[in-house]
């Protein structure tokens, strides 16, 4: 078994209420994030792949256009904008490009991640 992980990354602000952070964190502010997706499964013996990249890429690119220099508040899929949200989100986005087994999101620069493995089962 094995597992691939493509990584993107995007910039995006947003403002959350209710935080323990007050008023810093309900002002409009943004992030650097970088998502990481991986896929697993088997090589397919004819191509050598578990899968072709390029479909993920293309998952990728639209999902990217999506959130970049965007508000995330207005992005009415994503609901509050959270990491836990964001990965959940980026999850529904990228299914139909191979096995799906996490989505991770991560605020580098906050030393912040969040890993959705998928809904529960």
């Amino acid at each position: 078994m094995w597992e691939l992980t493509k990584s993107f990354r995007f910039e995006a602000a947003h403002s959350l209420k209710g935080t323990t952070l007050g008023e810093s964190s309900e002002e409009i502010h943004g992030h650097s994030f970088r998502a990481e997706v991986t896929v697993r499964g088997t090589p397919d013996p004819a191509t050598g792949m578990v899968m072709d990249l390029g479909l993920l890429e293309q998952k990728i690119a639209a999902i990217r256009s999506a959130l970049d220099h965007k508000f995330l508040n207005k992005i009415e899929a994503l609901g509050v904008p959270t990491l836990e949200n964001l990965s959940r989100y980026i999850w529904e986005q990228v299914q139909g490009a191979g096995h799906v087994t996490r989505v991770s999101v991560h605020r580098d620069s906050c030393g912040e991640s969040c890993t959705y493995f998928g809904p529960s089962s």
